[in-house]
Order: structure tokens, then C-alpha cells, then sequence
């Protein structure tokens, strides 16, 4: 650590590598969830995965390319047309608290990280009506871009 570059939590636990392990063992899960999987286009996962990943190294201090791949990261916008409701939201909790628990962080890392996608998780919650049964996938992951003024952050920001 310098006085110029302190150390991130990107930097603290290990880099692209760990961010890139989480996610890859939430996809894992969410690949045959009935609740999450159907809104992923099927043939789209792999991109999710490289999206999630870039966007959480990039939110705790990693390389910002993310942001230059994707624009300004919009977590409520690129989610809103996502049917993402109490149900969904747990599910999504339970494969990343699994796939936080494979990595075995520090307590103090896993703290952090585990207190923002909660936080972030509970902020994408849209709607209240009970999940659709057998609905096709929602369309691929680049949802609207707004071409008005960016929205204010749930919690700062996350996801792809």
C-alpha cells in the first residue's frame, strides 16, 4: 500500500480472480433456479456471468471496464424490466451467500460485500405480484438505456 494507491477490497481479497470465482458459483445456481433462470436468456449466461463480474471489480476498486464496455452501470433501469419480487430476490440472495460461503472471505471482507448485494438486493425488489409460472425469458441483459438524466444509485451499484 502506498499513500497514492491504498489498498481496495478488490485488491484485499484477491483480485479479478475471487470476484470472478463468486460469481461464476452464484451463475452455477442460477442456471437451474425456476424462479431466476428464466430471466436470463438461455443462451446469455456466460455474458451475465462477464457482466456481474466486471461490474463488482469494478465497484470495489478493480479496473473500470465495465464502465467503459457497458456505460454508466444504471442498476434500477438495466433491472426494471425484470419481473425481481420478494421471492426472486431471496433466491438471488441464497446462490450469492453460497457462492460467497465457497470463497471463504475474511469475516471482515465478507461483511462488506455480503452487506452491500443485501442491500443492493432488497433495493431491485419492483414489484409485489406473486412470480409468473412458465413465462419466457425477458429480453437480453441490455435492458433500456435511458437517454434522460442517470438515476439516482439503490445503494451505490451492482450487477450486470
Amino acid at each position: 500500500m502506498t499513500d497514492a494507491h491504498p489498498l481496495t477490497l478488490f485488491d484485499e481479497i484477491g483480485g479479478y480472480e475471487t470476484f470472478a470465482k463468486i460469481v461464476h458459483e452464484f451463475y452455477r445456481g442460477v442456471r437451474t433456479d425456476p424462479v431466476l433462470s428464466p430471466m436470463y436468456p438461455q443462451e446469455d449466461f456466460d455474458g451475465a456471468e462477464e457482466r456481474l463480474t466486471m461490474f463488482l471489480v469494478q465497484y470495489w476498486g478493480g479496473p473500470n471496464t465495465y464502465s467503459q464496455k457497458r456505460g454508466h452501470p444504471r442498476l434500477i433501469l438495466r433491472h426494471r424490466a425484470f419481473h425481481v419480487n420478494p421471492e426472486a430476490r431471496d433466491r438471488w440472495l441464497a446462490h450469492m451467500r453460497h457462492a460467497m460461503d465457497v470463497v471463504q472471505l475474511a469475516p471482515i471482507h465478507e461483511a462488506t460485500l455480503w452487506d452491500y448485494l443485501h442491500r443492493s438486493a432488497f433495493a431491485l425488489v419492483n414489484t409485489f405480484d406473486p412470480t409468473p409460472q412458465n413465462t419466457p425469458p425477458t429480453p437480453a441483459a441490455d435492458a433500456p438505456r435511458a437517454a434522460s438524466a442517470p438515476e439516482a444509485a439503490p445503494t451505490a451499484e451492482a450487477t450486470s
